[in-house]
This record gives C-alpha cells, sequence and structure tokens, in this order.
C-alpha cells in the first residue's frame, strides 16, 4: 500500500460507498457532504479527515465506482492526476 496512514479512512469510504446506491451526484452529496466535491469529469473524495484524496470515476447509471488515485492533499494538489 502506498499510502498505509490512509487505510482507516479508506476503508470507512469503502464501507459508505459500497452499501448505497447513488443515481447521480447530489445523492452522492447528501450521504458525503462536504467530503466530496465534482471535478468535471471525477468525483474527489476528501478521505481520513482531509489528509488524503481520492479520485473516483462514478458511473452513476451501472452503479460502478473506479478508483482513479489514492493521493496525498500535496499531492492533489500538484494535479499531476488530471493528465
Amino acid at each position: 500500500m502506498v499510502h498505509p496512514r490512509a487505510k482507516r479512512g479508506l476503508e470507512a469510504w469503502y464501507q459508505s460507498i459500497s452499501h448505497q446506491e447513488y443515481v447521480d451526484f447530489s445523492a452522492l452529496k447528501s450521504t458525503f457532504g462536504a467530503s466530496v466535491d465534482y471535478v468535471d469529469p471525477v468525483c474527489v473524495f476528501d478521505i481520513g479527515g482531509n489528509k488524503f484524496r481520492l479520485v473516483a470515476a462514478m458511473h452513476f447509471n451501472r452503479q460502478i465506482c473506479y478508483v482513479r488515485h489514492v493521493l496525498t492533499h500535496a499531492e492533489y494538489d500538484l494535479d499531476a492526476w488530471k493528465q
């Protein structure tokens, strides 16, 4: 695991995301609140008390979530994940 300190936060995120169906971003936002943002074309989740970012492609029509990146806050701010 690249970021072992993110493990607990990732496990909590996984429990939340896998036990509910989300039909659109507003449904996702109602569960995760301020800890999720839409950054076209992906959703960015704050994980582990805002220490990590999880970048995911959400396919609401198929109920599939593709985790693209798990980054520290500093790595996320570099914007290299956008390429």
